[in-house]
């Protein structure tokens, strides 16, 4: 996902509303990876997080001509996944766990028999400290983690908090991160959450 400038997301949904499926194709690439991020924030799973994506680039499809300020698709984006996540999750009608999804540890060449047993127990710790942290820091990590980073003003839209909040509450969630490492049984303070 590129940045998308508002004169670069003018320009692409101009030329995708009239069927320039270029257009089209590099707004989904510049701007899928933020959408994961928000329907995964909000504790959906992976085959949930991708019906949401589905839907949400759906609706943009249908209302593409209908957009008042196509500058800021990326905002229309994040409101439709976090709205579609929420009607996801209200329909379950089942209490959605907000697990950590741990990648599968694959043994790089060289490693001694050690290794996998040390990185197990290294992430489980993480995942650990990450699980006991508030949902809002969960959730402001998570969606500043994507790959690439996503600007403040989508971190914003998806999180529905102000831009100037964004940058100080990552600093405490972070610290607070850091006290569980440093400290795992002791208080480690509020990150406002």
């Amino acid at each position: 996902m590129s940045l998308v400038t508002p004169e670069r997301a003018l320009d692409l949904v101009g030329r995708a509303s009239v069927g320039d499926q270029d257009a089209w194709d590099q707004l989904v690439d510049d701007l899928t990876g933020l959408l994961w991020t928000v329907a995964r924030s909000n504790g959906l799973d992976q085959t949930d997080a991708a019906d949401v994506v589905q839907t949400t680039w759906l609706r943009l499809a249908e209302n593409l001509h209908r957009l008042r300020d196509p500058e800021r698709v990326s905002a229309w984006l994040v409101t439709t996944a976090r709205r579609e996540s929420l009607r996801v999750l209200r329909g379950s009608q089942r209490d959605v766990p907000i697990g950590v999804e741990v990648a599968p540890w694959h043994e790089a060449p060289g490693d001694s028999p050690e290794e996998p047993v040390l990185r197990a127990e290294q992430d489980a710790r993480l995942w650990g400290a990450f699980s006991s942290l508030p949902t809002l820091c969960r959730s402001l990590l998570r969606v500043l983690m994507a790959d690439p980073a996503p600007s403040y003003a989508e971190v914003s839209a998806a999180l529905d908090m102000p831009v100037g909040s964004i940058g100080p509450r990552r600093a405490r969630c972070l610290q607070r991160l850091r006290g569980f490492f440093e400290d795992p049984t002791g208080d480690h303070g509020e990150c406002e959450a």
